[in-house]
């Protein structure tokens, strides 16, 4: 009787795989031999639409994500161990996270690195190798790093929403910075892109399906109103625990919230730091054209099998004023308008 119980599960369990693989047959870019099967089983049971950069994206706990992120996501929320000293980025993607990394690397390093160094680390390593993301680096591909060995403060990164992230996390002490931009901005950045990393026998993603996605919130960690929502209320419920920060208001003014988030992490900029020019030269260090001209910026690849150079384009506030049209410029303000309004999220989405 046992023996027929472990067939029957095994003949189901290969059905399964079965199915799945089949589902993703003439997909583009996800490697199926990556998961294992408990999370093709999952997929199975999780709503699913058309993905941007793979064939599908699965709605999982309340948001939109791909195959592998989902894998290394449940790995990261079974496995990580918070501690109070812990410092973890979020943002929804194309928002200004490889700024805020480099920003906070070197505000939360510069007693062991000097700005003004020709060897500091930001000048020979991308962002995104000093602060890892935890679905994208630590908890991917099958990993489970041993992060006890890391010196406090560690440093990590993370798209995934707050709602998401476990209670060890949310009960604990660490701090996290979030930030956002105009959605506006953000999806045409998200745009192009997926169209830079899909490969050459795949059509280019059509700017007005595309944009019909964005707004039923079919994107990477979306919807946007809610990923956004959710830090937002955790900022305003524990302002010492949450710092919420928006792009323009970073790009407008970057010495202010420089200061800022070195007040919120725990060590201020002294007065003798501020005189000697620290906080200005922080931010010439971690500027978009500083670090788009870098030669380790120029090559290789920091995230999965995206390169660096795809990850600086024009960091401007404004640019989509050349994409959208009228209409879909009224479509996204309603959007933004109905699921933002009131809240207190605001955005300037001119320069």
């Amino acid at each position: 009787m046992p023996t027929s119980t472990t067939n029957t599960t095994s003949i189901t369990t290969s059905m399964v795989i079965t199915q799945f693989a089949k589902n993703q047959a003439n997909g583009h870019g996800e490697d199926l031999e990556k998961l294992t099967n408990e999370c093709k089983e999952l997929l199975l049971s999780l709503p699913k639409e058309k993905g941007w950069r793979t064939p599908y994206i699965y709605k999982y706990q309340g948001f939109w994500c791909q195959p592998q992120e989902i894998q290394a996501i449940i790995s990261f929320q079974k496995h990580f161990q918070p501690r109070d000293t812990d410092v973890i980025l979020a943002s929804i993607p194309k928002s200004g996270t490889t700024w805020l990394k480099a920003l906070s690397f070197a505000i939360m390093n510069r007693k062991q690195f000097a700005i003004s160094s020709n060897n500091h680390p930001l000048l020979a390593s991308n962002p995104h190798d000093l602060v890892p993301f935890f679905e994208y680096k630590l908890y991917a591909n099958k990993q489970v790093p041993d992060l006890s060995k890391l010196p406090d403060p560690r440093l990590f990164a993370t798209h995934v929403p707050f709602s998401s992230l476990q209670d060890s996390i949310k009960k604990s002490n660490c701090r996290i910075i979030y930030i956002c931009r105009n959605p506006f901005d953000t999806f045409i950045s998200s745009w192009i892109f997926s169209n830079k990393l899909r490969s050459e026998n795949v059509p280019p993603l059509a700017l007005e399906e595309t944009f019909k996605m964005y707004c039923k919130g079919l994107v990477g960690f979306g919807p946007f109103w809610d990923h956004m929502l959710g830090y937002w209320k955790e900022s305003l419920e524990k302002p010492d625990k949450v710092l919420f920060l928006k792009y323009e208001d970073m790009k407008e003014d970057v010495t202010f919230y420089l200061k800022k988030i070195a007040k919120f992490l725990g060590c201020p900029f002294s007065m003798e730091e501020e005189k000697e020019g620290v906080v200005e030269g922080i931010a010439r260090l971690c500027s978009f054209e500083k670090m788009k001209d870098l030669e380790v910026n120029k090559t290789g690849k920091s995230i999965k099998n995206f390169e660096n150079k795809h990850l600086f384009r024009k960091g401007e506030v404004g640019d989509w004023v050349n994409y959208l049209s009228p209409s879909m410029v009224k479509q996204l303000s309603q959007l933004a308008e109905e699921k933002l309004g009131g809240s207190g999220i605001e955005f300037k989405v001119f320069p």
